[in-house]
């Protein structure tokens, strides 16, 4: 097996270790934007784990590696290389052209988790998933194609970049326990004292807080915010390659599934994880395999996506509900 096979095997291995929704909706994209697509996936893991081990001793230590990680990125884009995973991201770069700020950007959003762990408002929780997820929507754009060509692929991107925020905001509402046992309350402290909580609630109470009385509006109302977020994005992916489509759909509708599944466990993700069964894995499978992406919009599309929020809970002010993007 040459180096660039062994290369591509690490980063598949990375990514179908870690990603049982991505890696289900890679399946539907043809072999190379595949390759590409484990790539990218596999540098983003290994940036995100890194920071995962942060505890008060150890943030200077990490910081330092994710100074090098950078720099490998750096040389990676330059056509200096290291290692399986920027030999594979320096030829994705070089076959799909992506630009490098999503990647920087995915880098700087990432180290936001060496030093801030909670978030007062929503827009400053946006900003951190536009750093650390959004970012990775736009560089699966420019793997996944957009035929238009580079015009209507920045209105492919702003869609994309939604889908990422509404991606992360599931993770965030899916590991809500996870994420306390290592100091970290990402909900906004502005919306959980709507429901009289506050991030120290989700750090120090435990499975108990689940069955605060605020606690399943306040997470029903971060639900709905999420599906707001999805429906603003699906259009987008009418605007990809048709061969890509299929993938971002599974991608989407994978994602929005755990949305359900937080639901069924009467949003109990303290003491443990929503996750959906393998059955409903296969379901969303096949729906993508069948999917076929309406005819787009164009005059609709110029203005990028809409997000029209309507909470499953009133909020004080009924303008901030809704938001053009």
């Amino acid at each position: 097996m040459n180096a660039s096979l062994n290369d591509a095997s690490e980063c598949a291995r990375i990514t179908m270790f870690h990603a049982r929704t991505f890696s289900l909706a890679s399946k539907l994209l043809p072999g190379p934007k595949r390759r590409a697509a484990y790539a990218l996936y596999a540098f983003c893991r290994i940036a995100d784990d890194l920071v995962d081990q942060a505890d008060h001793d150890n943030v200077v230590e990490l910081a330092v590696q994710l100074d090098d990680y950078r720099n490998q990125l750096q040389a990676a884009l330059g056509g200096r290389p290291s290692g399986p995973i920027f030999r594979e991201v320096a030829w994705v770069a070089r076959e799909y052209e992506v630009s490098p700020a999503p990647l920087f950007e995915l880098l700087d959003g990432v180290q936001r988790d060496l030093e801030a762990h909670t978030y007062a408002t929503w827009l400053e929780l946006e900003q951190y998933c536009e750093g650390v997820a959004s970012s990775v929507g736009e560089m699966c754009t420019y793997v996944f194609g957009v035929p238009a060509g580079p015009a209507m692929r920045s209105q492919a991107i702003q869609y994309a970049r939604t889908l990422g925020t509404a991606m992360q905001l599931t993770n965030i509402l899916r590991d809500v326990g996870e994420d306390a046992q290592r100091g970290r309350c990402y909900l906004p402290a502005e919306d959980m004292a709507r429901f009289g909580l506050t991030p120290h609630d989700v750090l120090s109470r435990g499975p108990e807080l689940a069955r605060h009385p605020g606690w399943a509006p306040l997470m029903a109302y971060e639900v709905s915010r999420a599906r707001a977020l999805y429906s603003a994005a699906m259009p987008g992916i009418a605007l990809l390659d048709a061969d890509a489509q299929r993938c971002a759909a599974a991608c989407a509708n994978g994602y929005a599934g755990i949305l359900t599944a937080i639901e069924a466990q009467h949003y109990d993700t303290i003491s443990t994880r929503a996750r959906i069964g393998r059955l409903a894995r296969v379901g969303i499978l096949w729906n993508a395999w069948r999917y076929r992406a309406p005819a787009p919009d164009l005059s609709a599309l110029g203005h990028g996506p809409r997000i029209v929020w309507e909470p499953n809970t009133v909020a004080s002010n009924a303008d901030s509900l809704i938001r053009l993007a």
